[in-house]
């Protein structure tokens, strides 16, 4: 199953890690990983290619895991949009989980 756990401090999303390969099929046949890695790229690149945040991004390909962390101190324009951003893959990752709920989870933490 793949885990996707949000990071929170109070109402502000501070990034994201997922974890784990959701057996929804073979690999290199499983739509959900698929979406999961395509979604967890675009946000990557929208974040520090587009914007130039320069986010927090590890990569731990033996464990299958990606953790992100926004950066602290953003301007007003820039946290908005990440906000929309993040809390947009979350939406997504929650309907993931509601076509596929034996293969994605989606958690918040503190």
């Amino acid at each position: 199953m793949t885990t996707v756990t949000f990071f929170t401090e109070g109402q502000r999303i501070t990034g994201f890690q997922a974890e784990g390969h959701s057996g929804y099929a073979a690999e290199g046949e499983d739509i959900v990983c698929a979406a999961v890695t395509s979604s967890v790229r675009l946000v990557e690149c929208v974040l520090n290619d587009v914007m130039g945040l320069c986010a927090s991004v590890k990569v731990q390909d033996k464990n299958a895991r990606i953790t992100l962390r926004l950066p602290g101190s953003l301007g007003p324009a820039a946290e908005e949009t990440c906000q929309t951003l993040l809390a947009g893959l979350m939406v997504h990752f929650s309907e993931l989980h509601s076509e596929y709920p034996g293969n994605i989870e989606v958690m918040e933490a503190q």
